[in-house]
This record gives structure tokens, sequence and C-alpha cells, in this order.
């Protein structure tokens, strides 16, 4: 069956994609086979190299090229990352050509000139109306428009219902909706805020490419919206009070009545794992990822709000159909006769 309604949107021809959704730079998860797996299927991928080794980008990077010739990104977060080490990531990005670096946090007006002058599409992501303007005129080619709904670090304190049509109103460039998108319906709910495409977080961790761990994949699938956490608990490899989405565990549960005010000074070296050699500590921003060892339900289970809409495991490639067809379902069912 042929629908007559496209998605089609600005946003696919800035970015080279075929539908207006993308999958979020997810620290640690986003690797080079979700991305891959993402843009084959006609979306848009972001990488998620946040405090990352330059060498690992470059690898990442020429990993998904050699799966794909289509376009994608790598997602950085100044904020969070020390400043020679972000340096080396930049360097190896524009070293790589890659084509677009997404931003998020503070804005950084002079990041977003440099990355346009070195040829990259500037996506940022912002949690606050301000920000959005201040991004937009510092030069960002999207913004990405994150309600408090979001998993993984949240940087705002409205929901995507609220913001999402202030941000349009207030830029004079293209807008992404996340934080709360999942489905086709969410799709066609954010072109009626006014946004040109969807940005996926949760959704995309939850399929087989992820490099999440399969104990964090079914957690989210077994999850509702009710036992999401928003806290600052897990602070350590954090500036002080940065809020995290997760879903409750032992260390939510055990800070029930103290879930605010915190930052990585505070909290013992506890270790609960490792990444190969690496220590995992309790209290940190280290997600269960494939090649971890430890103790993971101690470790922060990112999810955003949307997670009671994610019943199954299954390729990237087929969450994004899933997502395109019902939202082509939905738009064919206005369109004029």
């Amino acid at each position: 069956m042929t629908h007559r309604t496209p998605l089609k949107t600005q946003v696919c021809r800035l970015l080279g994609c075929d539908y207006p959704v993308v999958s979020a730079g997810m620290g640690g998860v986003a690797r080079s086979e979700l991305v891959a797996a993402v843009v084959a299927a006609g979306g848009y991928g972001l990488l998620g190299m946040v405090r990352e080794s330059p060498e690992l980008i470059r690898r990442e990077v020429a990993a998904v090229r050699a799966r794909t010739d289509r376009n994608f990104g790598v997602n950085l977060i100044p904020y969070g990352t020390d400043p020679t080490l972000l340096e080396e990531e930049l360097a190896a990005c524009f070293e790589s050509r890659v084509h677009a670096l997404s931003f998020f946090w503070d804005v950084r007006p002079d990041l977003i000139q440099r990355a346009r002058q070195a040829g990259c599409k500037v996506l940022y992501q912002v949690g606050r109306l301000s920000d959005a303007i201040a991004a937009a005129t510092g030069g960002a080619d999207v913004i990405i428009c994150q309600g408090v709904e979001a998993g993984g670090h949240v940087h705002g304190d409205v929901s995507s219902l609220v913001l999402v049509p202030q941000v349009v109103r207030a830029v004079d460039v293209p807008v992404l909706a996340s934080g709360g998108f999942a489905t086709g319906g969410g799709l066609v709910a954010a072109f009626s805020l006014g946004a040109q495409g969807i940005q996926c977080g949760t959704a995309f961790l939850a399929t087989q490419e992820s490099f999440a761990h399969e104990y964090h994949k079914q957690r989210i699938v077994a999850a509702t919206s009710e036992q999401t956490v928003h806290s600052d608990v897990f602070a350590i490899n954090w500036p002080p009070r940065s809020p995290v989405r997760t879903l409750r565990n032992s260390v939510t549960d055990a800070y029930r009545d103290d879930l605010w005010g915190h930052g990585p000074d505070d909290f013992p070296r506890e270790v609960i794992g490792h990444e190969e050699e690496r220590p995992i500590y309790k209290f940190s921003t280290d997600s269960p990822l494939r090649n971890m060892t430890g103790n993971f339900e101690a470790m922060p289970p990112f999810a955003g709000q949307v997670c009671g809409l994610i019943d199954d495991i299954c390729p990237a490639g087929e969450r994004l159909r899933r997502i395109v067809w019902e939202a082509e379902t939905l738009l064919a069912q206005f369109a004029p006769s």
C-alpha cells in the first residue's frame, strides 16, 4: 500500500536522510552498529562519543562508513568533557570529515562556528527556550528540543508538549522534538507542534544493534513510564547537579528522599564493575554496556518516560520502519480524498 502523505521535511533535505527520525547520540550506547543500521533504513544516526578517545572516534566513524555511504554525525558534550580531550575529539571529527556534529548542554557559539568552518552541519540539543535561541543565533543548523520526559541527562524542566512549540516559534531553523517520542504517533504529534521530525533515544537503545547490555534493554522492555526517576544521584563523571532520568533501581530507592543536590565529590569510589580494564563506580553515569562486567543492577538504567511504549527488542531498522509506517498511516487518514 502506498500512502499519499510523504514524510520528507526540511530536516531530511538538510541531513540527507529519507525520514525525519534521528537516533540520539547516547554515550556508550550509540556505536557504529546502531548508527549504520538506522541510516541504512533511511533515518539519521549520531555516534555517541562523549568523553571517548580520538582513536575510538576514528574507528567508529570508519566502521559506519564500512557499512554505508549515507550521512551520519557524532555527538559530543563539551560541558562534561575535559577541555584537552574535547580538543582531541574535535580534531578527530574534523580530520574524519564527519557530516555533522551534535552538541548538548551549555551553548558554545565558538564550537558551532568551528564545526561549520570545518564543513560540518551542527545540531544543538537544548532543554530551555533561552538556550534554543542562543544556539540558533550562534549558527546551529538544527535545534533538538529536549523535553523533561527524556532519558539520560536532561537539561530542562518543561515537557516536550509545552517546550517544542515555544522553540519552533522562537527560532528560524528546523526543530527536532526529543523526549517522549518513540512511535509514528509521536512523530505526527511532533509535526503538530511545529517540529520537522523527532530524535529518539530510548526507542533505539532497546534494539539489537545498540551497544547497551542486554540487562539494560530488558529493563526498558519490562518498565512502565511510572518507573522512571529524575535525579542527580548518578553524579560521578559529570559536573555537580547534572540531572538524569533512569529507571528505578537500588541506588535511587536508597535515595528516594534525597534525589537532588548531589555532585561527584559526594560519593565514595566504590567499584561495582569493569569496562575491560576501566573500573566502574557506583553513583557514576556509566550505564551497562556489552563490554562491561559487574553489578548491572546498581548502574544507571537510563530511560525516558516513553519506555512504557517499548515492548520488544528488535532490529533498529525495524524500529524505524514501524515509526514510519504508523506515521504514514495516521497522516493518510487525514489526507483529502
